[in-house]
């Protein structure tokens, strides 16, 4: 594990998240209220709290967020916060019922991947966007950001998604790639509806429309882009599947049954599953950075997975006193012969949401289950009571938030 590409605050571990997120708390109320919306430039903006990445991988969960900024917060004082650590839930639900959307993406990046060997235009655009090459001062900084730190604030992955595919007019399924790349926090969710929506494509027909004088305003004069585009159609799709109904039914876990545990880097924090000390056998640990894209993904992004699992196999190692090993790449033999190995016949993890590993696991569970070996997913209490409300837009789960804090037993100061 080599963690020297990553800057200081970005060492993945519960605990640098820990002391990040105490750093932040009496910043997440009227101060994030009101510089929130400001992109300060590299290594400043304090205004926000950089936690995406920690979040992301549930080194630290979204109650714990909640439940800290809460007891120092009045609701009303942090509400803007609250509500973007509830956007992270609601792209997670949306998802998770309309996996066509994961699957129509990635059929089109594939072929936009493909096009850009015969298509000598498209290729040399988008080397020009992917290095920064393109003349627009703003864009060409944050591409140079993006991959030097991994990062972006919210406001430039708006701004910067918006020029790619409305000024420069390239595919956004080749923006979200590059982005799930080279993002500490890349999330298939977060990231490939976050694009869809500044297309039009989410919110039909609503697009966001990165402006110059919008640009300026919100990065205290850093950038004035020329020639942006100043109006822009919606991107246009096949139909997509109707949202299909969630399996939310509480689950049974018989405590006393040996089990395999195994972690993948969707969930880091198993000590707060809801399956108290389970007779946990061995763990197994992997992650699916690599495979975000057939195109190279940062080499700081796989550092920080591999760092951040590591960090998860020994704490589970302590928790739930049992010996663990990292595997790169999962597979179903890799598992029974563990399975087999400890004796089990059950494997619990936490769930894992629309993506690579959730790729991989309806044929893991078929190859199991002829060993009579069954795979136990795990949904957290927070997922079961969030995404119902996640059929349509934003707003309508906004709605249900106080009463679900209440339901989490998240009170505020």
């Amino acid at each position: 594990m080599n963690t020297s590409r990553l800057l200081p605050n970005q060492e993945p571990s519960r605990a640098n998240a820990l002391a990040q997120l105490r750093a932040f708390i009496p910043k997440a109320g009227r101060a994030y209220t009101q510089f929130r919306n400001t992109d300060y430039g590299p290594a400043k903006n304090t205004a926000v709290s950089q936690l995406s990445p920690f979040i992301r991988h549930r080194l630290i969960t979204e109650v714990e967020v909640l439940n800290a900024v809460l007891a120092h917060h009045r609701f009303h004082d942090a509400e803007k916060f609250v509500h973007e650590v509830f956007w992270r839930s609601y792209f997670k639900g949306y998802l998770e019922a309309r996996p066509e959307i994961w699957q129509h993406y990635l059929a089109a990046r594939d072929y936009h991947i493909e096009a850009l060997a015969r298509n000598s235009a498209l290729a040399s655009d988008y080397n020009d966007a992917i290095t920064g090459k393109t003349g627009i001062d703003c864009f060409d900084a944050w591409v140079k950001e993006l991959i030097e730190t991994g990062y972006l604030h919210n406001h430039a992955r708006m701004w910067f998604a918006s020029i790619w595919i409305f000024t420069l007019k390239l595919p956004w399924e080749l923006g979200a790639d590059f982005t799930l790349r080279y993002f500490l926090d890349g999330d298939p969710a977060s990231n490939t509806l976050s694009w869809r929506w500044v297309g039009g494509l989410h919110t039909k027909g609503k697009i966001y429309l990165a402006r110059s004088s919008n640009i300026e305003e919100f990065t205290n004069g850093r950038f004035s882009p020329k020639g942006l585009a100043t109006e822009a159609s919606p991107l246009s799709e096949a139909p997509i599947a109707r949202s299909t109904p969630l399996d939310n039914k509480p689950l049974n876990i018989e405590l006393s049954d040996p089990a395999l545990l195994l972690l993948t880097g969707e969930d880091l924090h198993p000590e707060s599953l809801e399956c108290g000390k389970t007779n946990v056998q061995y763990i197994v640990g992997t992650h699916s950075a690599a495979e975000r894209s057939h195109l190279p993904v940062s080499p700081a992004v796989i550092d920080f997975s591999d760092g951040a699992l590591n960090d998860a196999l020994i704490r589970s190692q302590s928790y739930f006193k049992a010996n663990y090993e990292a595997v790169r790449h999962l597979t179903a033999d890799d598992l029974i012969q563990l399975a087999n190995q400890h004796n089990v016949k059950k494997i619990i993890m936490p769930h894992a949401t629309v993506g690579p590993i959730a790729d991989q696991l309806p044929s893991i569970k078929l190859q199991l289950a002829e060993h009579m070996i069954e795979l136990v997913s795990l949904t957290r209490q927070e997922d079961q009571r969030i995404w119902p409300h996640t059929k349509k837009g934003f707003f309508e789960l906004k709605n249900h938030i106080p009463r679900i804090l209440e339901d989490l037993a998240i009170q505020s100061r």
